[in-house]
């Protein structure tokens, strides 16, 4: 873990080409069930950062997660931790981890993503304090904008076709915000895994960076 700490991790470090695909879980859980027949139909490993009170308000798709791939921290309510005091940010990081481990029985990877990815090196050297790597992303899918967004199937896949490169961490989400729409992620899923495929690429475990 000491090698991850000091910085976000953006990218697995690595010369192969390997990819990691992960997902966020702080809306509804929609998508759940779904996203997991597909990961398990093409033996796909993926990495789910619940949030505590997604955990909390959706116990049941927690443990489906939880039984089959890594989960990380996401922050128990998904707050900007620029406006957070220090005992707020280490609230909402321990938070988180209890909540995860009473909906899933489980026992967290010592991993937190930052919501919106808003990360700073204090922010980071706290989270270290606490015994989590932050793991960020090399590119978001954008997916979780929805058809109100701007966003189609088509475009969540061209965006992690056009950042293939070693090692890069692909973000994708669950679920969908109120009011927009269905899991764009979810349903690209099929045709993100064939695209990485297609390009010569292998889809990794997020927990291989433990190794």
């Amino acid at each position: 873990m000491a090698r991850l700490y000091g910085s976000e991790v953006r990218r697995i470090p690595t010369s192969s080409p390997l990819v990691a695909l992960t997902f966020n879980a702080a809306w509804d859980e929609t998508g759940v069930e779904t996203a997991l027949t597909v990961l398990r139909g093409r033996n796909v490993p993926a990495t789910f950062f619940l949030t505590g009170r997604f955990a909390e308000r959706h116990p049941g798709a927690a443990r489906l997660m939880a039984a089959e791939h890594g989960i990380g921290n996401h922050s128990y309510s998904h707050p900007r931790f620029a406006d957070l005091t220090r005992p707020e940010a280490e609230q909402e990081i321990m938070g988180a981890d209890r909540a995860i481990r009473r909906a899933t029985g489980a026992v967290p990877l010592p991993f937190f993503r930052f919501p919106y990815s808003a990360t700073t090196p204090e922010g980071i050297a706290h989270a270290n304090e606490l015994g989590f790597a932050d793991i960020e992303f090399t590119a978001d899918t954008n997916g979780y904008l929805g058809t109100v967004g701007g966003m189609t199937v088509q475009k969540v896949v061209d965006r992690v076709v056009n950042a293939l490169t070693p090692g890069a961490i692909v973000q994708m989400h669950v679920g969908t915000a109120q009011g927009r729409g269905a899991a764009l992620d979810v349903q690209a899923l099929p045709q993100i895994i064939d695209a990485i495929h297609a390009h010569g690429y292998r889809i990794t475990d997020l927990r291989t960076v433990l190794e």
